[in-house]
């Protein structure tokens, strides 16, 4: 029997993270490094979460996650939802158990930055200041 192999997505803000989920041994990488080596350590412990609520299963699997654009945040964001959504393919038995914790690991966030208008100082709202005396 093939083994079973899923690919997911995530998004957030501008960044894009694609997981590819294997039957192993429960290695988990980040682009291309171990997660045990990722630095800042929040950014550790967010990719951690779907881990940690997906207990047994999370040990059944390897993932590998790449990530490109946005910020360091942005990026584990769209890493924990492509990992989240990885594995409730794998066992659906999980979704509700991520729903209860917190919907953003199953529902993308689609929150954009507003662009920025002409002649507003480079910013999306600020006005120039009028004084009337």
């Amino acid at each position: 029997m093939a083994k079973k192999i899923i690919q997911t997505k995530g998004k957030r803000k501008r960044a894009i993270a694609r997981a590819t989920l294997r039957e192993g041994k429960g290695k988990i990488r980040f682009n291309k490094t171990p997660l045990d080596l990722i630095n800042p350590k929040l950014l550790r412990m967010k990719l951690r979460e779907p881990l940690l609520l997906a207990d047994d299963t999370a040990k059944m699997v390897d993932i590998d996650v790449s990530v490109f654009g946005g910020g360091i945040m942005s990026q584990a964001d769209a890493a924990r939802l492509a990992i989240a959504k990885a594995l409730v393919q794998f066992n659906k038995k999980l979704e509700n158990v991520f729903l209860k914790y917190d919907r953003q690991l199953l529902v993308a966030d689609v929150r954009r930055k507003e662009p920025s208008k002409p002649n507003r100082h480079g910013k999306a709202r600020a006005k120039r200041q009028k004084s009337y005396r």
